[in-house]
């Protein structure tokens, strides 16, 4: 067991806390944390000392596509469109082996974790091109990169799997077989929408598996699905364990069909997840003039007391082919996109950090708390608004205790 470490010196925000406070953080020699409190005695601990840097917890990107991630140059999207997107991926598919998803996806894990990210929940496709191939792939990540990434994989049933409800539902056992962390998929894609949402339901019943899927990431408020994941949410008792992707065409009601929504997803028990890079990218191209945002309603969601969380979605892909992995700017094109204020900064770190922890299950076992990982950042800013708003020039993160990335100058171990 490795000795235990001191952070000294940090402003450090407790699980819970509205403000971080000038507080001595002890990390076990498990890699969890075992004391914090001012002035800890140092006893036989390594000393790490920050120089009043902000101490945090690390953040969590729960919906990511790592099995897609830096596909970018090898196909194009002309129109770039969801449609225009989804058929240049259908077409690289097939060729694509379990090795290339891993060796991209894994640039991408190792540029997530330098820019602060602990925790990711990737999408991976169940498709009639690949199967239960990439599910395979991810959960090999997953394992090679325990040490430094807790990864989460989510059978995602989309592209033309989602219209063929038999081998989707057998596909999705043999990626439960494999042990995948969530069931998800793209009921708005399939030629019968609430029969695929029913079997996506019914898996998660059997299996005891959480729902994460993509939910109407168009802006047609004529199809919209959100009565029925309220009802099937309530009607299976999976409050709390259901999450809704994307949710754009909630900003295409008008509002009060719009405000009686949000009252179901809320009463039912959904989480939401907004996805500002590809909602940017992907909506509104038919639009000739005021282009939509693509998003949905961030500022009503959260106000009606939803759980809201933002994710990076696609990097570097026919979908986005943006991405560098940063948490930080996903908060703040969220704050930009949803139109938030100056004041709401920190509500844009709780976004990409406590909320989807929670979403995602992490619970106890994140957060800076006696008992929980020592899975955090370490960052030179004023306060964490300042480090939402311009992000860290210095940072170090650090799983279970251990330093698996730092750009910091200033940091000393006397």
């Amino acid at each position: 067991m490795r000795r235990p470490l001191m952070i000294r010196g940090g402003r450090v925000l407790c699980f819970g806390a509205a403000t971080p406070e000038v507080l001595d953080v002890r990390i076990g020699g498990d890699g969890r944390i075992d004391g914090i409190g001012p002035s800890l005695p140092d006893g036989d601990a390594e000393i790490l000392a920050v120089d009043g840097q902000l101490v945090l917890p690390g953040l969590v990107d729960m919906h990511q596509h790592l099995d897609k991630s830096r596909t970018r140059a090898l196909l194009d999207n002309p129109s770039g469109t969801l449609a225009g997107a989804a058929a240049a991926y259908r077409e690289l598919a097939p060729s694509i082996t379990k090795e290339q998803m891993i060796a991209r996806a894994r640039r991408t894990v190792e540029a997530c974790s330098v820019h602060g990210t602990v925790a990711i929940r990737s999408h991976t496709n169940i498709d009639p091109q690949t199967g239960v191939r990439g599910v395979e792939a991810m959960v090999a990540l997953r394992e090679e990169c325990a040490g430094h990434m807790r990864i989460q994989v989510v059978g995602h049933v989309t592209s033309g799997a989602t219209s063929m409800l038999p081998e989707s539902e057998a596909w999705l056992g043999q990626a439960i077989e494999l042990g995948i962390d969530a069931i998800g998929g793209v009921p708005a894609f399939s030629s019968e929408p609430i029969a695929l949402l029913k079997l996506l339901f019914d898996c998660a019943e059997r299996s005891g598996l959480p729902l994460d899927m993509h939910i109407d990431e168009h802006l047609d408020a004529g199809r919209a699905m959100f009565g029925e994941i309220a009802r099937m949410t309530k009607a299976y008792g999976m409050a709390g364990r259901v999450v809704a992707g994307h949710s754009s065409a909630l900003s295409a009601m008008a509002p009060d069909e719009a405000k009686r929504t949000i009252d179901e997803l809320r009463d039912a028990g959904v989480g939401i997840v907004t996805l500002p890079a590809a909602n940017l990218f992907l909506q509104g191209r038919d639009a000739d003039r005021l282009p939509p945002r693509g998003l949905t309603r961030v500022r009503e969601l959260l106000a009606a007391g939803i759980p809201v969380a933002a994710a990076s979605d696609n990097i570097q892909d026919p979908f986005v082919p943006t991405g560098t992995g940063d948490l930080l700017e996903i908060a703040r094109w969220t704050l930009l996109a949803g139109q938030f204020g100056l004041s709401d900064l920190r509500q844009m770190f709780e976004m990409v950090s406590s909320v989807p922890a929670e979403m995602i299950g992490l619970g106890a076992d994140w957060g800076i708390r006696k008992g929980a990982r020592a899975d955090l950042l370490i960052a030179r800013a004023d306060t964490i608004d300042d480090l939402v708003a311009s992000g860290a020039l210095e940072r170090t993160v650090m799983i279970e205790g251990r330093a698996v990335s730092s750009t910091s100058t200033k940091l000393s171990r006397p």
